[in-house]
């Protein structure tokens, strides 16, 4: 695949710069909102990604408070029937799936783990049910250390910029992490997915409006607004 070429005064610091400005007039993804209010509990962090994966932030909000409500650490979760986990959740997408990955990480927590979310890269991805995504996003947010969560539009949004040239959103984090200063590493998450919601959609994206369209190669854009 031919690299793209960026625009001809690319700066990722300006773009990073312009997108903490607009990023004032959007609404901050929930999972990232609840961990403000509830600083130090990366177990929140990790349960709500969990449960936002393919679902809309507003179900996820609810469902996450209604959940923990209910259950707040790894010991009161693992204590919840998968059947009360599954109600309590409903409507996130593939719940019953869900429930019975969130029992699961709980009982490994206590018995592994001393009812603590791990903090390294390596020892999250050994939970089962939890990807590089999620595991970035609980160091990142729940944990405050560098840590490059990439979703989908991480990956679409960088690619279409023409900062990177990746087919998957594993081999962008790979990219990133060699490319990316590292102080935009935590932020990088939260800029793009409020950017992808509001500006750089996945289809039409609203080009004429967005304030980072002079440092944008618009690859693979073929109908803008």
């Amino acid at each position: 695949m031919p690299k793209p070429k960026a625009g001809s005064i690319f700066s990722i610091s300006e773009v990073i710069r312009q997108l903490g400005k607009a990023a004032a007039e959007w609404e901050t993804p929930w999972v990232e909102e609840d961990a403000k209010r509830h600083p130090s509990r990366p177990f929140r962090v990790l349960v709500a990604c969990l449960l936002s994966l393919r679902t809309q932030d507003r179900t996820t909000a609810a469902a996450s408070s209604r959940l923990f409500s209910l259950a707040e650490t790894p010991e009161a979760l693992s204590s919840l029937a998968v059947e009360t986990i599954e109600k309590t959740i409903y409507p996130v997408g593939f719940y019953r799936n869900k429930a019975r990955i969130l029992k699961n990480i709980a009982e490994d927590l206590v018995v592994n783990y001393g009812s603590r979310v791990p903090d390294t890269l390596d020892n999250l991805l050994k939970l089962k049910g939890v990807g590089r995504k999620t595991a970035n996003l609980v160091i990142s947010v729940g944990y405050n250390k560098p840590g490059i969560c990439v979703d989908t539009h991480v990956h679409r949004i960088t690619n279409r910029w023409g900062y990177i040239c990746t087919r998957t959103p594993d081999e962008t984090e790979t990219v990133l992490r060699k490319k990316l200063p590292k102080r935009y590493w935590k932020q990088i998450n939260s800029l793009l997915v409020m950017f992808g919601q509001n500006c750089c959609k996945p289809v039409s994206p609203l080009c004429s409006g967005c304030r980072i369209n002079k440092y944008c190669a618009r690859a693979g854009v073929t109908r803008s607004r």
